[in-house]
């Protein structure tokens, strides 16, 4: 048993085998979503633009396509979510409380001062319930754009970004389960949390059969899609229900992550990006990027994210809560935070939880589009200039 988990957890020069294999997944995803997205937006602007918009809104089973996406399938991506942020928690980089305050800090940072900008441009109306968008990152293109870099990124800087990413899907969660919750159903909530109590002590009496774990899964989201608080939030209770153990190959957590990293990378967030970016783009769309909410979401990931991170990340060390870790210098932050500013996946979901004007969807989605390729580019050459003077990193 020792030897199966040493293999696990083994490390070839700072990074897990699993580690490697989710980096690797990630920076695929993240070409596939670009393409995607690219896709999407012509198809939603050419000449079979009404076919294709309507498409995604056709009814099925009383919801559209977009909206059984949105409520459904993301909640398997939100599973996965949890099943890696556990992962982490046990045995990754998170397991050490004080190498975990650093990305935690940084990712508090991250979240809390975009979220600060977006609402010095939208306090007291109605779109100041976007505060969320900019919030988030989006580690499938923050990964992707790290991996064109290639092997001159250090090993530290690869696992940073990632347990940073990681943190703020868990803060963005939060944020979504505190701020974006409207009708409050009591009954189905305790309903929903009945089940996950029952999957808790199924856990607690070592009971690894996987399909019982799904089973309630399915029963806990149903009742979680009906109680106003967002269906999503049941696959990240799933994750943390299901027996973790040593974290080893024949585990059900191990044997489940494993098996939903394909299908989430390469079939439903390229799926998500589809649905939700078939934005049919109109003559005067780059007046609405002058609006107070397309403002804050850009501003608030493009500028606040890198400044967010970076000073909350000098705090924590000035401080002495934390250490910088060993490998990674501060432009290195700099240019991380840079990237966290790709705020993609998450940041187009809370804002179909936000908003239900769709010009005012649309134009929020056009903003995050923007402030993503705009992060993205300059995180990019930013981290290249100042790779290019380093000693390449050939082990990575």
């Amino acid at each position: 048993m020792i030897k199966r988990t040493a293999d696990i957890i083994a490390q070839k020069d700072g990074l897990t085998r699993l580690f490697r294999d989710f980096f690797q997944n990630e920076k695929t995803s993240g070409i596939i979503l670009i393409c995607c997205t690219l896709c999407s937006l012509l198809l939603a602007n050419s000449g079979f633009s009404e076919a294709y918009v309507s498409f995604w809104h056709s009814d099925f089973n009383g919801h559209s396509y977009t909206h059984w996406i949105n409520d459904g399938l993301m909640s398997i991506f939100f599973l996965m979510i949890g099943l890696e942020l556990e992962r982490e928690i046990y045995i990754g980089e998170l397991s050490n409380f004080k190498n975990a305050l650093f990305p935690a800090f940084s990712a508090l940072g991250g979240a809390l001062i975009p979220a600060g900008i977006y609402l010095i441009f939208n306090w007291g109306s109605l779109t100041s319930r976007g505060a969320g968008i900019p919030m988030a990152t989006d580690i499938a293109f923050a990964i992707g754009v790290l991996a064109i870099l290639g092997k001159r990124v250090p090993a530290s800087l690869k696992i940073f970004l990632t347990a940073l990413a990681v943190i703020d899907d868990l803060l963005a969660i939060l944020v979504i389960a505190v701020f974006y919750t409207d009708n409050l159903s009591f009954v189905y909530l305790g309903l929903s949390l009945a089940v996950f109590a029952i999957l808790l002590l199924m856990n607690r009496f070592r009971v690894n059969i996987l399909i019982l774990y799904l089973i309630g899964g399915v029963s806990m989201w149903y009742f979680m899609l009906h109680s106003g608080i967002h269906a999503s939030i049941a696959g990240v209770l799933l994750a943390f229900a299901i027996p973790f153990g040593n974290g080893n190959k024949k585990t059900i957590s191990y044997q489940l992550q494993l098996f939903l990293h394909k299908p989430v990378a390469f079939f439903i967030v390229p799926l998500f990006a589809l649905a939700n970016t078939c934005i049919p783009i109109g003559a005067n769309w780059s007046e609405g990027l002058y609006s107070s909410e397309s403002l804050g979401i850009i501003l608030g990931l493009v500028i606040g994210k890198p400044i967010g991170i970076i000073l909350f990340s000098l705090g924590s060390v000035k401080s002495g809560i934390c250490n910088l870790p060993q490998g990674l210098q501060w432009k290195h932050i700099l240019g991380a935070g840079m990237l966290g500013g790709i705020g993609f996946t998450m940041s187009l979901f809370i804002t179909m939880l936000a908003f239900k004007d769709e010009t005012l969807i649309n134009t929020a989605k056009i903003a995050i589009m923007a402030a993503s390729l705009i992060a993205g580019v300059l995180g990019y050459f930013l981290l290249r200039r100042m790779l290019m003077k380093e000693v390449p990193n050939i082990s990575t």
